[in-house]
């Protein structure tokens, strides 16, 4: 079992940041590859980005690529999503997740650990 608690959502304006943290606990940390998903009101899950298990690799969805940041600490068991150029689109609950190597990280069933999300909300 790997237990997620995300952090770090907000009320933001538009052009501004946010710097979300995923803190895990449970089984390894670092055994894991994570993702960062949103899903806004009325609409599906979709992916934000995702990291391999060493940090080695990151993936960015295109809506959000050159403005988000994916990262990880295992020392620190945490996971973070710097958020920078902040749109009124990019409202929505954002979720951490958890999936072992080798799966397809776009997808939200490749996931077997979820947080229970933290609202980001921007303003225009």
């Amino acid at each position: 079992q790997v237990q997620l608690v995300e952090s770090g959502g907000g009320l933001v304006q538009a052009g501004g940041s946010l710097r979300l943290s995923c803190a895990a606990s449970g089984q390894t940390f670092s055994t894991y590859a994570m993702g960062w998903f949103r899903q806004a009101p009325g609409k599906e899950r979709e992916f934000v980005a995702a990291i391999s298990w060493i940090g080695a690799i990151a993936n960015y969805a295109d809506s959000v690529k050159g403005r988000f940041t994916i990262s990880r600490d295992n020392a620190k068991n945490t996971l973070y999503l710097q958020m920078n150029s902040l749109k009124p689109e990019d409202t929505a609950v954002y979720y951490c997740a958890a999936a072992r190597e080798g799966q397809p990280l776009a997808r939200v069933g490749s996931y077997d650990y979820w947080g229970q999300g933290t609202q980001v909300t921007v303003s225009s």
